[in-house]
């Protein structure tokens, strides 16, 4: 496994924070949360940074959390790291764009619950897999019941069924959905618009429109955490994820 799990450069008042974890499809193993909240910090604390778009090197975006940690016992954190995350992305000052290529799966969704503006392609899918596992989508709830209705969020929640960008688009789970070649483009029309922006003007429109997800996840993130962590290590889930991770494994 590379030392080094996500990558950022800083250029023309974009930090882009890329996700390259192509071992385990960017599943959200300590490791890679931890080094997503350093980059973030260092691109808050840029000076030249107006925006931050965050994307993957790989065709998956992610795919949830990395069980393999969950079943040894290692990723006890993990609920927590998540919960921080969610709050560090919708803190920031600067607006956050997620660029969406391919699939994102359970807790990954998460991260697209928790920014600003996202954009995928057509042929992008996602699926909050957790019932199948035993488990519920508690930590990300917090920043999902922000942005689905409560019957989008039954459904996607409880059928655990893979739905398009399309359907995402219309249920505001993401922004826009485009077509598979106009991606980089309507990536590049956003983040011009943005960086087009006074500095003190975004941080105070952010503010202004996550007001409701902040208060959401300070009232009920330690009690998301401390549930998720519960289901993960109950022999129910233990049993359901080793049994996937044996029948995905080569």
């Amino acid at each position: 496994m590379p030392s080094e799990l996500v990558h950022l450069e800083l250029s023309d008042h974009v930090a882009t924070v890329t996700l390259d974890s192509p071992h385990n499809r960017n599943a959200l193993s300590r490791e890679l949360v931890r080094q997503l909240g350093e980059r973030l910090s260092t691109a808050e604390a840029d000076p030249d940074t107006r925006v931050v778009l965050l994307r993957s090197a790989h065709p998956v975006f992610c795919a949830g959390a990395d069980l393999t940690e969950a079943v040894s016992g290692t990723g006890a954190d993990g609920p927590r790291q998540l919960v921080a995350l969610q709050a560090q992305i919708a803190k920031m000052a600067k607006p956050v764009v997620v660029e969406l290529r391919g699939p994102v799966r359970a807790g990954g969704l998460g991260i697209v619950g928790a920014a600003d503006i996202v954009l995928a392609a057509e042929t992008v899918t996602f699926a909050l897999t957790e019932v199948r596992l035993g488990l519920a989508p508690a930590v990300i709830s917090l920043s999902l019941l922000e942005r689905l209705s409560p019957r989008a969020a039954a459904d996607v929640f409880l059928s655990a069924r893979t739905f398009g960008a399309a359907e995402a688009a219309d249920m505001g789970l993401i922004t826009r959905a485009v077509p598979d070649a106009e991606l980089a483009s309507a990536v590049d029309d956003t983040l011009n618009a943005i960086v087009k922006g006074n500095i003190q003007g975004l941080s105070e429109t952010k503010q202004l429109l996550n007001g409701d997800l902040l208060e959401r996840i300070e009232r009920d993130g330690e009690y998301a955490a401390r549930r998720s962590a519960e289901l993960f290590d109950s022999e129910e889930a233990r049993a359901a994820m080793k049994a996937f991770l044996t029948r995905t494994r080569p």
